[in-house]
């Protein structure tokens, strides 16, 4: 569903006939492939070996990864089964990024589109629901689901708390779950507001997790709120103190 909306978004924007996307799923949930991964040739990136007992090189691929190449300068139904050749350059970080293929060849083939497609679908078909009943709120939550919940209590404090990890989620059912989710992130948005810091910058300031100067300020304070205090603070902001109040008592 989220693929169908995105799409759909960007189908019926002015800019479409600008617009390449490109999906891939980087965790596609699994180590299984029916084709081997080629264990020859794969230079190493760094030429670095890994510790005793296997003295790995770091030399072969994993498993292949599926991705998606949505534009109108793309011909339909294109099918590619692996990128071109790669191009040695003197300008990549590392041996591997060097040897990698490209997939320019997506756009630029011996003779490319003059004028993007005409027929490409405004509207996608509703995706097939994989299990065949709806939710069950009451069932209780999967090994997935609790690493979820506590991963949202790091942000409304719980993580502090005894009961973390393992007795915060033990006897939680789905819908219990789903609500505590959503208030934690509530919760933390709402000291993020509160701090008054523009949305733009609360985005940038993910980056300050590292400030050396913040961090021995904060010689005890916890990783979960050195991450939110980062957040409000860019070149002393003064917004700091405000914030720093709001995380201790949260």
């Amino acid at each position: 569903m989220l693929v169908k909306e995105i799409y759909e978004a960007l189908r019926a924007s002015p800019q479409w006939n600008q617009i390449l996307l490109i999906i891939t799923y980087d965790e596609h949930g699994g180590f299984y492939d029916q084709v081997s991964t080629p264990v020859t040739g794969v230079p190493s990136p760094d030429d670095l070996v890994g510790p005793p007992p296997y003295y790995f090189n770091f030399d072969r691929l994993g498993v292949r990864v599926p991705a998606m190449f949505i534009s109108p300068w793309i011909d339909r139904g294109t099918v590619l089964h692996g990128p071109s050749r790669p191009y040695p350059t003197s300008e990549f970080l590392n041996k591997l990024d060097a040897w990698a293929g490209t997939f320019d060849c997506v756009l630029n083939r011996t003779s490319p589109r003059t004028s993007p497609r005409t027929d490409c679908l405004v509207t996608l078909s509703e995706p097939v629901k994989m299990r065949d009943r709806e939710v069950n709120e009451n069932e209780k939550l999967s090994d997935f689901q609790q690493e979820l919940l506590q991963m949202a209590a790091t942000l409304n404090g719980d993580h502090r708390k005894d009961v973390y990890p393992h007795k915060l989620v033990e006897k939680m059912v789905v819908a219990e779950g789903a609500m505590y989710v959503e208030n934690a992130f509530h919760k933390f948005r709402h000291v993020c507001d509160k701090a008054g810091p523009e949305e733009l910058m609360v985005l940038r300031l993910l980056l300050l997790l590292q400030q050396r100067h913040l961090r021995r300020q904060l010689p005890n304070l916890s990783l979960t709120r050195f991450f939110l205090v980062s957040f409000a603070i860019i070149d002393q902001c003064p917004t700091c103190d405000f914030f720093l109040n709001q995380i201790h008592s949260l």
